[in-house]
């Protein structure tokens, strides 16, 4: 007996140093994480108010509806007019198990095996490897600098000369690990080259809020990003409370689905999860509330500072080219000058760990050709922990 070939796929060395990180806490040592996507306020006080409150009264938490409850589903749609000045119709609003049981659903809804999809690397790996284990051929574009980290209309056609037609193409903007974004204008041309080739879009807006352009007219604060559904509304969209809400622990995501896959999704989901949690769906209506918005933009502002104090620092670091970093909160860079020292990242990154006491994550799961010459550092920790982390990094630098 042995397991199936689908299984055949990486691990994600994130949750491989957060192994390592609790090792060497456990045996005293003071270690600073900038590693996972995991913002330090937790969730807006109002929600985890609500979630209080429906324990305390002993709400009975069963199943919900499999697309999640419709209290949820209207406030996500509201959320869109809000944001977006875009009208979305209820029914095609899918709660999800996090932004990652909207991928499955959504891949296994959209994709047949042997379809061709297209993704940016580097990039996300889990999209890469939910497309791989349901026998989905995945297909690089190698955006590298001289396109923002981010695809182009040329890249794809070119994919498509070289292998044959593709299926599906997966956005990410802003993207992890670079935190690029893609315009308006480029946005539009890849929603029409979809549209005309006949191309499933799917566009993750997860780290939509967390951005650092110029002030949005309604908030003041950043604008939120360019969704896809304020172009078309053939596309999927998955986002997430993990982010901007910061609650990743509460795995409650969505996808605002095109109506032809409303229901092969709502099927799919009753079979593989049966519903989103229950208990976590009622709090999280709160998060849509005045105050939560509040509170989670104030976040925004806290990892805008830590992204400054990474930009102000980079010289002590020594590390080469940086990704353009308009939204989410990472910083992708080049090792520069510690490339000949140390022979890739997965190396510095250890010896960062291992002498420095700070975690950071090498290139390697976004990007396996070129991510061993690049880190990816997070911010969500907030500007002390950071500037605590700059400061070990360069003492180590200095010897």
């Amino acid at each position: 007996m042995k397991p199936s070939q689908r299984s055949e796929v990486p691990g994600f060395q994130v949750m491989s140093i957060l192994a390592q990180i609790d090792a060497l806490r456990a045996q005293g040592r003071d270690v600073v994480s900038l590693t996972a996507g995991e913002p330090g306020s937790g969730a807006p006080p109002a929600v985890n108010r609500a979630a209080a409150e429906i324990h305390a009264q002993g709400t009975v938490l069963n199943y919900s509806a499999a697309l999640g409850i419709r209290p949820l589903r209207e406030a996500v749609a509201a959320h869109y007019a809000d944001w977006y000045g875009v009208q979305v119709d209820v029914e095609r609003v899918a709660i999800t198990t996090g932004s990652s049981g909207a991928f499955l659903l959504s891949f296994l809804a959209a994709f047949d095996a042997g379809d061709r999809v297209a993704l940016a690397r580097p990039g996300y790996p889990a999209y890469r490897n939910i497309l791989a284990s349901l026998g989905i051929e995945v297909v690089d574009l190698d955006c590298g600098p001289e396109v923002r980290f981010q695809p182009t209309v040329e890249l794809l056609e070119q994919a498509a000369a070289d292998g044959g037609p593709l299926s599906g193409l997966i956005l990410a903007s802003p993207a992890n690990p670079t935190g690029t974004m893609i315009g308006r204008e480029e946005l539009t041309s890849l929603v029409d080259w979809c549209r005309e080739q006949d191309v499933h879009l799917v566009s993750d807006e997860i780290y939509h809020g967390i951005t650092y352009g110029g002030a949005g007219p309604a908030t003041g604060r950043p604008s939120p990003g360019v969704s896809a559904l304020e172009l078309t509304d053939d596309a999927v969209v998955v986002s997430s409370f993990s982010k901007y809400w910061g609650m990743p622990g509460w795995r409650l995501g969505w996808a605002v689905l095109p109506e032809h896959l409303v229901d092969p999704v709502s099927r799919l989901a009753g079979n593989v999860s049966l519903c989103p949690p229950h208990g976590s769906q009622l709090a999280a209506v709160e998060a849509f509330s005045s105050e939560s918005m509040d509170f989670a933009g104030a976040q925004v502002e806290q990892y805008a500072s830590a992204r400054q104090l990474v930009l102000d620092r980079l010289s002590e670091l020594g590390w080469g080219q940086l990704a353009p970093a308009d939204g989410a909160f990472y910083v992708y860079a080049h090792i520069g000058e510690h490339l000949a020292e140390f022979g890739d990242s997965p190396a510095y990154c250890q010896a960062v760990l291992q002498q420095a006491g700070v975690a950071i994550v090498p290139g390697t799961d976004f990007d396996p050709v070129t991510g061993h010459e690049w880190v990816r550092l997070s911010l969500a920790p907030g500007p002390t922990a950071v500037a605590e982390g700059l400061d070990r990094i360069v003492a180590f630098h200095r010897g």
